[in-house]
């Protein structure tokens, strides 16, 4: 079981205060669904608890190892997918290659050469868990559809077997179809790992979720599902945004514009 420790961190980004003593441990396997509107500090999160953004007050622990800063030892625990922005696709890049590349650029010791069949091989078995099929594994990620390019990236970061996976709105490129069976895979995974996810739909994920983490800048709420996704506590970060039919509580910007936070 690995703990993620976040530690009553402050981040300032140029004059303005992006998170303000955000402050929660989880621990894994299972699913941690960050829930917030556009503009929430969600990224910003993420990015400081992967070590590429250093808070100005606060630390991030990782089974109690403070990695606060230290993208090179958070990498040691925490593989991550980031919004999908078309990454790599002015490439002429396959799925296949991009998983074993970066199993090959990860490699300490040289020559990373005679490393590529092992590479490769550990590329398939991920590619292969994360449900990819065989006929896209050699076709150039822009041939792709949204749901099988996401796939890939989640291979990626799973390419070194990390603790913790760290995803950040992972179903934004996809269709509805796949979407659902996006969701599938990631509640697998969240049976090894502590899946820690951003999104705009909370009930797409909702039989797999562990913990919902609400935020607006501050943590606004924490806990079991049932206890964070209320009619009332949702009014308090995304107001009109939340709907009600019947017993259900849906947010109604699941297609926002994406923010740099």
């Amino acid at each position: 079981m690995v703990k993620l420790v976040v530690d009553r961190i402050t981040v300032v980004l140029g004059s303005e205060v992006v998170l303000e003593d955000v402050e929660f441990e989880v621990s894994g396997p299972g699913l941690v669904q960050v829930l917030g509107p556009n503009g929430a500090g969600k990224t910003t999160l993420f990015n400081t608890i992967l070590g590429l953004i250093k808070p100005v007050k606060g630390r991030i622990l990782v089974d109690g190892v403070d990695v606060t800063g230290n993208p090179r030892l958070v990498g040691k625990y925490v593989g991550y997918v980031q919004q999908f922005a078309g990454i790599g696709l002015e490439f002429p890049i396959t799925a296949l290659e991009l998983v074993a590349g970066a199993y090959l650029l990860r490699q300490q010791k040289p020559p990373r050469l005679f490393k590529r069949k092992t590479a490769l091989k550990r590329a398939l078995e991920v590619l292969k868990k994360v449900g990819l099929e065989e006929h896209a594994l050699n076709k150039p990620l822009a041939q792709l559809s949204g749901g099988q390019k996401q796939r890939a990236f989640i291979a990626r970061a799973l390419v070194f077997d990390p603790p913790i996976l760290i995803m950040d709105e992972p179903f934004s490129a996809v269709d509805p179809h796949g979407r659902v069976e996006l969701a599938k895979m990631v509640g697998e995974l969240a049976k090894e790992k502590l899946v820690i996810i951003s999104s705009h739909d909370p009930t797409l994920l909702i039989e797999y979720t562990s913990k919902v983490l609400l935020l607006n800048r501050r943590v606004i709420a924490f806990g079991d599902p049932d206890e964070v996704l209320r009619e009332d506590t949702l009014r308090k970060v995304y107001g009109s945004a939340v709907l009600v039919y019947a017993a259900h509580v849906h947010i109604s910007d699941s297609c926002p514009p994406r923010s740099k936070y």
